[in-house]
């Protein structure tokens, strides 16, 4: 368990209103100026509200009402918000799924502190406050110091120990008869006590029952959510149908390798005929008016035409006639080359023809490869694939995360039908009932009881007023001055706490912290004190100039460092096996400055186990702290 956040509004003590983060480790709370600010107080008075109202104390002066909320995380690493109007009603809510509002667990003060114990493990109020809260008034040498009383009375004994009547200075009692009947009626009142405090126990047993069998009941809750998370990525996964492709797509990948092979070798044979016709036709027809052979044949049959004619006419000779004939073959010459020239236009206007049918043929190819492949082209496109090799994967996740909610939905069904699973759906009903029927029971009896310690401890100083007020005059009374009577030895109560704790007896739990309150006590004390002990019933002893001396007979000063070794070992060693918050209110006002800074260490050290909230506005512990808060 750790504090989160502290809210408050017209608190004494704190700002007029804020929010205040805290965060795990060793953290310094600076109130206000020069105010002492009642962080402890606060915390007990909310978290064990008894609904009487008695924390309108902690309304700031000159205000008619003040509100207080503190955010934890219990034991169950739930969140938890309370909220109380000082002196009204309060409200508990939890976090139950991040980044959602929380929800509303009661506004019951009677449900409200049953949840807290039950649900969030918080301990019980004597134990918080006697372990983990450390104020002022609780250091030894700040309480009353016992009176001695006249050595011809003997002080009633007790049960319980005779340790229990010497919490105040006991005077005479000036109203015999009243005394008496407050006697008659405190015993009345232990009767109750002991009974709500057996009541109690059993309720504390059921609260415990009742978390195992909730979080035996709970334990479905996370197969219910991967069943959810399971069933959204089911509903999410893609589909032949939720994409607009054909049913058969899985049949149209298996034939896309094959499609593609031959869509390759349509076009790698026409490729081929292409280049074999290129190769059979020139590359280029030279025209006929640029072939000079062409003009040759032409100008010497023209040549061999005129001569024949003009010599004939000239020279009068016939014979001369005959040359004209020479102009036959020189124009057969040229008439070769203008048939060949035609020719070859011939073949190149057939080449260019069969261009365009390879061109048709190949748009043909591709358009029928496109066709074909379009559905697998258009999967692959939409889901951003790389190849069509991914598609069968993806599609067959939808039967995979199919399967896979069917069978998280056996394995619900299985947990919830299995016996011990609807044994514990009974028991928390009939569990239920017992609370409230052991509630009923304390409302009987009422809603508030002392502990019986503090009945048996009141009882007894009535007893002794009367004892005192009866008894006469003692003349060998000591004078007024002489030597003071011890202290009260801090040490049983604390003990039991621990004992509580650790679930063992108060000799078992004394071995296991003897040695650590010893290494803090002969730092504390400059090695005044070489060793530490207890009794069975949990009184302490130190050792000193090798003797034993009950610490209630150490000076006042050594009393308060045993007391504060003694809470910081148990702290400490309680820390490894439940966290709970070590809360400090300006316990150390007034101490040896020399030895604050040791102090300061100890608390960083004990905020690696746990959160330590220390309520103080001395600068020296700032410095040590691992942050700051002003509140």
């Amino acid at each position: 368990m750790n504090f989160v956040e502290v809210a408050v509004q017209n608190v004494r003590g704190f700002s007029a209103q804020g929010r205040f983060p805290l965060k795990p480790g060793y953290l310094v709370l600076k109130p206000p100026a020069s105010e002492t600010s009642p962080f402890a107080g606060l915390a007990l008075a909310l978290l064990y509200s008894d609904g009487r109202g008695g924390d309108t104390g902690f309304v700031a002066s000159g205000q008619k009402g003040g509100k207080a909320a503190f955010t934890f995380v219990g034991q169950d690493n739930l969140t938890y918000r309370l909220l109380r109007d000082l002196g009204g009603q309060g409200t508990l809510h939890k976090q139950t799924v991040p980044g959602q509002p929380p929800e509303l667990v009661s506004d019951e003060t009677a449900e409200i502190s049953q949840y807290l114990r039950s649900q969030a493990g918080l301990p019980s109020r004597t134990m918080f406050e006697q372990v983990y809260c450390l104020m002022p008034n609780q250091l030894p040498s700040r309480r009353p110091r016992p009176r001695t009383s006249r050595p011809d009375v003997k002080r009633p004994s007790l049960s319980s120990g005779s340790g229990l009547a010497s919490n105040q200075a006991v005077q005479p009692a000036e109203d015999i008869p009243a005394a008496e009947a407050r006697v008659r009626e405190l015993e009345q009142e232990i009767i109750r006590s002991r009974d709500v405090d057996e009541l109690q126990f059993k309720l504390d047993g059921l609260n415990s029952t009742l978390f195992e069998v909730e979080r035996k009941l709970n334990s479905t809750e996370g197969l219910k959510v991967a069943i959810r998370d399971a069933e959204n990525a089911w509903s999410a996964a893609p589909t032949p149908e939720s994409l607009g492709l054909p049913a058969d797509i899985l049949t149209r990948v298996e034939r896309y390798p094959k499609a593609l092979s031959r869509r390759d070798d349509a076009l790698n044979r026409l490729n081929a005929e292409r280049e074999q016709e290129a190769q059979a036709v020139p590359v280029a027809v030279q025209p006929l008016k640029r072939n000079p052979l062409f003009w040759v044949g032409l100008g010497a049959g023209a040549l061999f035409l005129l001569a024949g004619i003009i010599l004939s006419v000239v020279l009068e000779n016939v014979a001369w006639r005959y040359l004209v004939l020479l102009d036959i073959p020189a124009f057969g010459w040229a008439a070769m080359l203008a048939v060949r020239y035609v020719d070859d236009l011939s073949q190149t206007t057939t080449v260019r023809s069969k261009e365009g049918m390879f061109a048709a043929r190949e748009k043909k190819i591709l358009e029928e490869f496109e066709a074909e492949t379009l559905p697998v082209r258009k999967a692959i496109k939409a889901l951003e694939l790389e190849s069509h090799e991914e598609l069968p994967a993806v599609f067959e996740r939808k039967a995979l995360l199919e399967q896979k909610v069917h069978e998280l939905r056996d394995q619900l069904t299985a947990m919830e039908s299995a016996p011990d699973f609807l044994a514990a759906g009974e028991q928390r009903e009939s569990t239920k009932r017992e609370i409230e029927e052991l509630n009923a029971q304390i409302g009987k009896i009422g809603t508030y009881v002392r502990d019986v310690r503090e009945v048996e401890r009141e009882m007894a100083r009535t007893k002794e007023s009367i004892a005192l007020a009866k008894a006469p005059p003692s003349p060998s009374a000591g004078p007024v001055g002489g030597p003071a009577e011890p202290l009260e030895d801090p040490s049983p109560l604390l003990m039991a706490q621990a004992a509580d704790i650790f679930s063992v007896d108060i000799s078992t739990v004394a071995g296991q912290l003897r040695e650590r309150c010893n290494q803090y006590l002969t730092a504390l004390t400059d090695r005044r004190y070489q060793g530490v002990d207890w009794d069975r019933d949990g009184r302490g002893y130190v050792i000193a100039a090798g003797r034993q001396v009950p610490v209630g007979e150490i000076i006042p000063r050594d009393l308060d460092m045993y007391y504060l070794a003694l809470r910081m070992t148990v702290v400490e060693k309680a820390s490894a096996k439940v966290k709970y918050p070590f809360l400090l209110e300006h316990p150390f006002a007034g101490m040896d400055e020399v030895k604050l800074p040791l102090v300061g260490r100890m608390l960083k050290h004990l905020g690696t186990l746990t959160q330590v909230l220390h309520v103080t506005a001395h600068p020296g512990f700032a410095q040590l702290a691992d942050g700051t808060v002003n509140i």
